[in-house]
């Protein structure tokens, strides 16, 4: 017997029973993209292919997911950010080659940068006195996402040597950066809590702020600043005693991202989505789950229930838009970001949310303002610093929607909701398996 023979066909046979099967469909609803996606089961591969889809932007209006045994399927309904299919062929290729390698695990890339991670109490001008910071200290800052919630800042910067451009790496540059901005975040009272840390390591930036955030515990604060236009989604848990899950009901705004958000924190949490239905109708979202810790016990007391529904709610509202969305688009020079968040200090602004991202010599930033006490800030002050900052770089953008009315005949399917009658475990699996196309009806 040829035993290297039987190893190859062995290892094709592997191959083939992990390698996810993907299928991109357009002519099954007339609203959406249908995204199909089956593949062996593993801690952690349903946030893969929900990264996949929120890293193109993409709006996720349905979504349905199974598992069963080792195996998983689900179906995913898309659409770009202005509510329309998917036509691009590049797009759709991508997508397929990305699912198709979810099982092995996504690698990111640092493209030559330095990390700077940092923690600690919000305040008026703080992001000013940062970016001065490492604008003194010669970092020119290529990338970076700030994130704010419950009085807590987190924000994870990449930036290279002004001079070299090279990533820094000499260790008593990089003692001086921690040092100084350490001491920044600390300000007058926030000695135990600011945290900073410099590193070379590749890492998902959106699911490592939730992680940062998650640790530094903004769940368990009390805000301090919060638009009094805010309201927080509703999270209720309750067990199945029957079928050893914990089901997990969500209503809350719908906005780009949200699915990833919820699935991030529960895969960081060590618990594991065994079945789920999502819905979006209008601006609201509907997420249903179906969860067990991945030892396969459901959450087992109460301090762990209310743990569950504070963290869910936090990882809703950490990317919550709060306030005026400015976009900057302006020829990047050493210290831009410096300049122009100190523009925002002294005029009273306070930075909830940046994404900050550099293509060739141009900046191109996002800014979420908002006033000192977290209110709308006044127009009239807008306009000003945008004067100040020049009208063609600095614009007011709205939000992109991220919902679209559907026609009035389209075929709505009822999402049970885990607060009222809990549904039978075959029949979630059964239903899941009809949106998944696999049988003919549900009922």
């Amino acid at each position: 017997m040829d035993w290297s023979a039987c190893s190859d066909e062995y290892e094709k046979l592997v191959f083939r029973l992990n390698t996810p099967r993907v299928v991109i469909d357009n002519s099954v609803c007339s609203t959406s993209t249908i995204v199909k996606v089956d593949s062996a089961r593993k801690h952690g591969i349903l946030l893969e292919a929900v990264q996949v889809l929120t890293d193109l932007n993409l709006s996720i209006k349905k979504a349905y997911i199974s598992s069963d045994g080792k195996w998983f399927m689900d179906v995913f309904h898309v659409t770009d950010q202005l509510g329309n299919k998917l036509t691009d062929t590049k797009v759709i290729n991508y997508i397929e080659q990305s699912l198709g390698t979810i099982h092995y695990g996504r690698t990111n890339f640092s493209n030559g940068l330095t990390a700077l991670e940092l923690t600690g109490t919000d305040r008026v001008g703080l992001l000013s006195e940062v970016f001065a910071v490492l604008a003194d200290l010669q970092c020119n800052v290529v990338e970076a996402n700030v994130w704010t919630h419950n009085g807590r800042i987190a924000s994870l910067i990449y930036v290279k040597d002004c001079n070299s451009g090279s990533p820094i790496q000499d260790s008593q540059h990089i003692n001086r950066i921690e040092g100084r901005l350490r001491n920044v975040l600390k300000g007058d009272n926030d000695i135990k809590s600011a945290r900073t840390s410099v590193s070379l390591a590749v890492t998902h930036t959106e699911r490592r702020l939730h992680q940062m955030m998650f640790a530094d515990r903004d769940y368990e604060r009390k805000p301090i600043l919060q638009l009094t236009s805010d309201s927080s989604p509703t999270v209720t848990v309750q067990n199945w005693v029957e079928w050893g899950y914990s089901v997990i009901n969500v209503q809350c705004k719908d906005r780009t991202k949200l699915l990833f958000d919820l699935v991030c924190t529960l895969t960081d949490m060590e618990y594991v989505v065994f079945h789920g239905t999502i819905k979006t109708a209008a601006d609201k979202a509907s997420m249903e789950f179906y969860i067990k810790h991945s030892d396969g016990t459901p959450i087992n007391s109460e301090a762990e229930r209310q743990r569950v529904i504070q963290c869910l709610q936090a990882a809703v509202e950490r990317r919550a838009s709060k306030g005026v969305r400015l976009e900057l688009c302006k020829t990047d020079k050493q210290g831009l970001l410096a300049d122009v968040t100190r523009t925002f200090r002294e005029n009273g602004l306070n930075v909830t949310r940046a994404e900050i991202s550099t293509k060739m010599d141009t900046a191109l930033n996002v800014f979420y303002v908002t006033d000192a006490l977290g209110n709308q800030a006044d127009p009239k002050l807008i306009e000003e610093v945008r004067h100040r900052i020049g009208l063609s770089n600095l614009k007011v953008k709205e939000l992109p929607l991220v919902y679209h009315q559907k026609p009035e005949n389209e075929d709505e399917e009822t999402v049970g909701v885990a607060g009222a009658v809990l549904l039978s475990i075959g029949s979630l699996v059964r239903r899941n398996l009809y949106n998944l196309g696999l049988i003919r009806s549900c009922s």
